[in-house]
């Protein structure tokens, strides 16, 4: 049966990949610097669960400090030529999307179907863990088949994987620190702590006011924790399920629905979400570091007032 740890290992090695990579490129300036923190990262990966507590907190540690350090920078490993992606680009017009659109549609057929494949009285993949696993076959298959069908040097998918990584940087790790982050939050008992002060501080004796508490709530420690999944277990337990489920009778489904919704209208306005908001700013070297977080600043604002009202309207039916 194929378990997460496959995914983990085939991450590892990608990490790995590009610190070799990144170690080896003595045009940059900063390869030592890169080399050490995605090497640091490919540890995590691949023998993470060996190191014990102690160990993965130093590691995190390290990884902390060399970013924070700026030992890290943005580097042009040399792959295909400009003029090469131009022609290629005029030849195959827009079908060169499609090895990117295969991945989802193949995380999704695998996600439904795989799971239900048994080899050897097994399942084939782990079913708890299918949709990341089904991800990350659809990303072997996606890559096998643009390799056939473009025909590039084999060493180019890692170098683009270097070149991006490096771009972004430290930054490129932070959805998953935030996501721990989340993990530990709910496990020590913040969610309830949070329900208790709002509970004594502010009035949620009506439906609307509870709504909008748990609405505004999850767009708010979204904007904190960068992550709207890290966000809905903490104002879940807060407000979520004792109010607005419990107390006042609504519908789960409803409230959970609309609740990570609103939670992605913080995302939308964070820099805590680096893979959305920080990303784009550094691949289109754009001037205003905070250009994508203004224009989506409306869309965010309006969608949480809709979010709260059709909670307000459906929830409670």
């Amino acid at each position: 049966m194929i378990r997460i740890g496959a995914v983990y290992i085939l991450a590892g090695l990608m990490f790995a990949a590009v610190a070799v990579l990144s170690a080896r490129d003595r045009r940059s300036p900063k390869r030592i610097g890169n080399a050490v923190f995605w090497g640091l990262l490919a540890l995590s990966f691949l023998f993470g669960d060996r190191l014990g507590d102690f160990g993965n907190g130093i590691l995190v540690l390290a990884l902390a400090a060399s970013g924070a350090m700026r030992w890290m920078g943005s580097s042009a490993p040399a792959t295909t030529t400009a003029q090469e992606r131009l022609l290629s680009a005029i030849a195959r017009g827009n079908r060169l999307f499609l090895p990117a659109l295969a991945i989802p549609a193949l995380a999704l057929i695998g996600t439904l179907f795989l799971k239900r494949i048994d080899i050897g009285g097994g399942p084939l993949i782990d079913p708890g863990q299918a949709t990341p696993i089904s991800l990350a076959l659809g990303i072997i298959v996606a890559l096998a088949g643009a390799m056939v069908w473009l025909r590039p040097p084999l060493s180019v998918p890692l170098q683009e994987a270097r070149r991006l990584l490096d771009s972004v940087g430290w930054a490129a790790i932070l959805p998953q620190m935030l996501a721990a982050l989340g993990a530990v939050f709910a496990l020590s008992g913040v969610g309830d702590q949070v329900g208790r002060l709002m509970i004594e501080h502010m009035p949620l004796d009506s439906r609307f006011g509870a709504v909008a508490a748990y609405t505004i709530g999850m767009a708010l420690f979204t904007m904190v924790m960068g992550n709207g999944f890290a966000a809905f277990p903490v104002m879940t337990a807060a407000i979520g399920l004792p109010l607005i489920v419990r107390h006042f009778g609504g519908d789960p489904a409803v409230m959970a629905a609309l609740g990570m919704l609103s939670g992605f209208c913080g995302t939308l306005v964070t820099p805590m979400a680096a893979n959305f908001n920080i990303v784009p700013v550094v691949l289109l070297d754009l001037r205003d570091r905070n250009a994508v977080i203004k224009a989506q600043a409306p869309t965010a604002l309006g969608l949480l007032a809709v979010n709260t009202l059709l909670m307000y309207f459906l929830a409670f039916r």
